[in-house]
């Protein structure tokens, strides 16, 4: 075996027999509670949308030959300029700090970093500003709003790839998984009061990507196993395909979480959130692709041997075609 060195191939056993399907109604109920919160709280307490969509300023400031900055006379500084929501966050060890504040549509948007940096200087002393960045109402309400066509075009164009590439119901089922993760993972940002930006978007919209691709290996064994199993019923089919590419799916994304630990980890702020939403997508993903997915097709019932066999005939939640 090609990865014969990595541990984890060692523990992991090379063939399983696990009753998937079984716990299929009990995941069904807990993907639907999931889902029905997450997007209870998409609406109240809502997002908490970043400079990118909220409009506003974000800069960063150091102090001179790597003295610490005293975080809490920056932030009392810019709160008394009544810009509303303040964000000052610590970083190499407080010797730099990200701020991030809005931006008045009535004011120069010059004027106001300029009446911030003068504020901090006054409560600080001699500050370095660096990677000043101004986005305005009008601009983020239009990155919102592309934000989220891009999400809705690629569950659109993911839909028409599975239903070209394989029968319809495998299309609804792919489609099912991938709206199931990206609510789940709307729903930890919400969650965990995750700041909603521009890598934010990136982030759903790689979760979408991995999430289709393991919908796409398990989808393409069943295809295989339903040729290749004509008789067997179809539950016991699914069992059989998701128990084939178990190890598989668990190499890969535990390969993929232990990477983006390390990005969370070493990342900084700018990416923490990021890898969190990737991480727990990704789970959401292998989960989507077992208990939501699969069990549509079970719901639908397919046709054994393809579309070109004139023969085949519809099977309908478990049970055998003649042969």
């Amino acid at each position: 075996m090609a990865m014969s060195w990595w541990p984890l191939i060692k523990v992991l056993p090379i063939k399983t027999n696990l009753k998937f399907v079984a716990f299929a109604k009990y995941a069904a109920v807990l993907s639907a509670v999931l889902v029905i919160a997450s997007l209870v709280g998409v609406f109240k307490p809502g997002l908490n949308l970043g400079i990118d969509f909220r409009g506003g300023a974000v800069m960063e400031l150091s102090k001179p030959s790597g003295q610490t900055l005293e975080l809490d006379k920056v932030r009392e500084a810019v709160d008394g300029l009544g810009l509303g929501d303040v964000q000052v966050q610590g970083i190499d060890n407080d010797a730099s700090a990200i701020v991030k504040f809005q931006v008045p549509d009535d004011e120069p948007q010059a004027q106001v970093v300029q009446r911030v940096q003068s504020a901090v200087t006054a409560a600080v002393g001699e500050v370095e500003y660096s990677g000043v960045s101004v986005v305005g109402s009008k601009v983020s309400g239009e990155l919102f709003t592309s934000g989220l066509l891009a999400l809705g075009a690629a569950v659109a164009l993911m839909f028409a790839y599975i239903w070209f590439r394989f029968e319809p119901q495998f299309g609804l089922g792919a489609v099912a998984g991938l709206l199931h993760d990206v609510i789940l993972v709307f729903g930890l940002i919400v969650l965990m009061r995750l700041e909603f930006s521009l890598n934010m978007v990136a982030a759903i919209l790689t979760v979408i990507g991995y999430s289709m691709n393991d919908t796409v290996v398990v989808f393409d064994r069943l295809r295989e196993n339903l040729r290749k199993y004509k008789t067997m019923p179809l539950r016991e089919v699914i069992d059989l395909t998701i128990n084939e590419i178990l190890t598989r799916t668990i190499i890969t994304g535990f390969t993929a979480v232990m990477v983006l630990a390390a990005l969370a980890y070493f990342g900084g702020p700018a990416l923490f959130g990021f890898s969190i939403a990737l991480m727990f997508g990704i789970v959401c993903g292998t989960y989507s692709s077992i208990y939501v997915g699969a069990p549509i097709i079970l719901l639908w019932g397919v046709k054994r041997g393809g579309r070109d066999k004139e023969d085949a005939k519809p099977i309908k939640l478990g049970m055998a075609s003649r042969p």
